[in-house]
């Protein structure tokens, strides 16, 4: 490695920093490779990798040389234990019992045994180390998976098949980790790995996510103790103006990678750095940060994507992009499950028209993380300055009236305001007790066709695709509202659910088999194409055309409403001559006719 790239890399660090801490820049550079003469990093599929590192999960469907992404990357958001099933054995009444098989192992029997691994490209695992809160969330130790879950060859077998998405919950550690215990009993080596402050100060300006206390106190060997924890009192935050916390978490990063990981998800990364005084969201140098972890990541392991996980408002969202070659590759569509929800239940799309059109990449190497659900809820915030307060409002009074729960965060007034609405993206589509399987599929199907349209990569929680109801039974036993929208599955519960034609999840399932397959055979899907909006009636209309350059383009045309909708062909681009989604010939000539909640794919 040269010189100047070597030069590079201190003025990352001292974009953080403000100076070069030298431990931090040889423990550094020691990772890419330059400490032991190496003339490069590992690529993803482990060549050149440290021997003592379990064998990476080579990527199942890379893309073409050079490509970071293509139209058949589609990524699944599921928890490792998402499924569950007993060993069958060898079906001989007289067998021996054999262990279970892992939830990881069952979940890729599943997905393999239902071919979405021909529709699908990637799997999002959510957090699988150890944890001792927030499913998963709260982690205790960020180099072992969790063996209720499964092993790392569990992890290496389903990239056999899949590429693989992990989370690095990096803002915080549970209070259990090791390097926390350390720093309780005092040890030099842990002294300022956790952010603590004097609870006497004011705090009032510090942006936070949920109505918790922001300190907690803790007995430590040298008295009580007050520890910054952001999300909970299980969760203590990360000190990383000690360059020590950094080399660790990097390390983290890029061992991640190297275990199979083609997408590492950034958990929570806008809290990362604390200043008192200040709202310790977005600050400066959370942003250095992000762009030290992605230089290191290209050059330690080439081809490994960023995604930063920010439930903010749109604008403070995309600035996590950088300049668009030296921060985060992708960026979750937070706006689009709060608005996309609106537009179906007020028959009024401009709000999602104009947001849509205004949507710009910084570079080639940038695009959308496009998703409706998550093991979160539906943010509120992103709709901030985009929907009128009223219509926020009365998605609340939605959400609620199904059953659904509402989380609130406390506002520097002391105020509280709706933060996320916990519930299934499905039954906040429409309620269940209302309409019937068929129209709540098509509904809630619309909605999906409409994402996995969009310039970007789409992302489909579980839940979704096998179009799970609420769990209030689990919300009700935990007392967590998140629990809403996380059941996990035993697979006889599973298969069972999606029996017979008239399951609505079921239904859900086969609907969402076909817009993925149909999706798979379109190169205009492809996150390079070109997103141009159509300027379409918006009560309940949307469209816009995808295209890559020099290709034919392919037009999409939704109809959010309950009502017929006939569109006139001088709105819409000539040359369309079939739907390929309905299979349907259809004359540009003639006005095009669009059903309640039909989404149309033309080329």
């Amino acid at each position: 490695m040269s010189e100047s790239t070597a030069e590079t890399l201190r003025h990352r660090i001292k974009d953080v920093y403000g100076h070069v801490p030298l431990s931090l820049f040889d423990g550094l550079l020691h990772l890419v490779g330059e400490s032991s003469g190496s003339d490069g990093g590992t690529n993803r599929d482990g060549e050149n990798a440290d021997s003592t590192l379990t064998p990476s999960a080579a990527p199942a469907r890379s893309t073409a040389p050079g490509k970071l992404w293509d139209h058949r990357d589609v990524v699944l958001i599921t928890y490792a234990d998402q499924v569950r099933e007993p060993n069958p054995g060898d079906g001989r009444e007289d067998a021996p019992p054999t262990p279970a098989r892992s939830p990881l192992a069952a979940q890729h029997r599943f997905l393999v045994d239902h071919g979405l691994n021909e529709l699908i490209r990637c799997v999002h695992l959510l957090p699988f180390c150890p944890s001792t809160s927030d499913d998963g969330f709260s982690v205790a130790d960020y180099l072992r998976v969790d063996p209720d879950f499964g092993t790392w060859e569990d992890i290496a077998n389903l990239g056999g098949d899949f590429d693989l998405m992990y989370d690095l919950v990096l803002n915080h550690s549970s209070q259990q980790h090791e390097w926390f215990q350390q720093f309780l009993a005092g040890d030099p080596e842990y002294a300022d790995f956790y952010t603590t402050a004097d609870p006497t100060i004011d705090l009032s300006e510090v942006i936070r996510p949920r109505s918790l206390p922001l300190l907690t106190s803790f007995e430590s060997a040298e008295g009580p103790i007050s520890v910054w924890t952001t999300f909970s009192a299980d969760q203590v935050d990360l000190n990383y103006a000690n360059p020590d916390v950094m080399l660790a978490m990097i390390e983290t990063l890029v061992e991640y990678a190297r275990r199979g990981a083609r997408i590492v998800r950034l958990d929570a990364i806008a809290f990362l750095w604390k200043e008192i005084g200040s709202s310790c969201l977005h600050l400066p140098q959370t942003h250095a940060a992000v762009k030290l972890m992605r230089w290191v990541l290209d050059h330690a392991v080439p081809g490994t994507l960023i995604l930063t996980e920010t439930n903010v408002p749109h604008r403070e969202n995309v600035s996590y992009f950088g300049s668009g070659d030296d921060e985060a590759h992708m960026v979750y569509q937070f706006s689009l499950p709060p608005l996309l929800l609106d537009a179906i239940h007020s028959g009024d799309t401009s709000v999602l028209t104009e947001w849509m059109g205004s949507l710009t990449l910084p570079s080639d190497e940038t695009t959308y993380f496009n998703f409706t659900a998550s093991h979160d809820g539906i943010g509120v915030r992103p709709a901030e300055g985009l929907l009128p307060p009223e219509r926020i409002d009365a998605l609340v009074k939605i959400v609620r009236d199904a059953g659904g729960k509402v989380g609130m965060r406390a506002q520097s007034d002391g105020s509280e305001s709706p933060y996320e609405l916990n519930i299934t993206y499905l039954d906040a589509v429409a309620d269940r007790r209302q309409v019937s399987p068929a129209e709540h599929s098509r509904r809630f199907l619309a909605t999906q066709a409409v994402m996995l349209s969009m310039r970007g990569i789409p992302a489909i929680y579980f839940h979704s695709l096998v179009g799970s109801p609420c769990d209030f039974a689990a919300v009700e036993s935990s007392g967590i509202n998140r629990r809403i929208n996380r059941h996990k599955y035993d697979r006889s519960e599973l298969e069972s659910a999606l029996l017979g034609p008239d399951s609505l999840q079921r239904q859900v399932m086969d609907g969402y088999r076909q817009l993925l397959d149909v999706r798979r055979s379109q190169t205009a899907f492809d996150p390079a194409a070109t997103q141009t909006m159509l300027d379409l009636p918006t009560d309940g209309l949307i469209g816009w055309v995808r295209q890559i350059p020099g290709e034919a383009p392919l037009i999409v045309v939704a109809n959010l409403s309950g009502q017929p909708r006939s569109i006139d062909p001088a709105l819409l681009p000539s040359g369309y001559r079939l739907d390929v989604l309905a299979e349907e010939d259809l004359d540009p000539s003639k006005p095009l006719d669009v059903r309640p909640f039909q989404v149309r794919w033309m080329v």
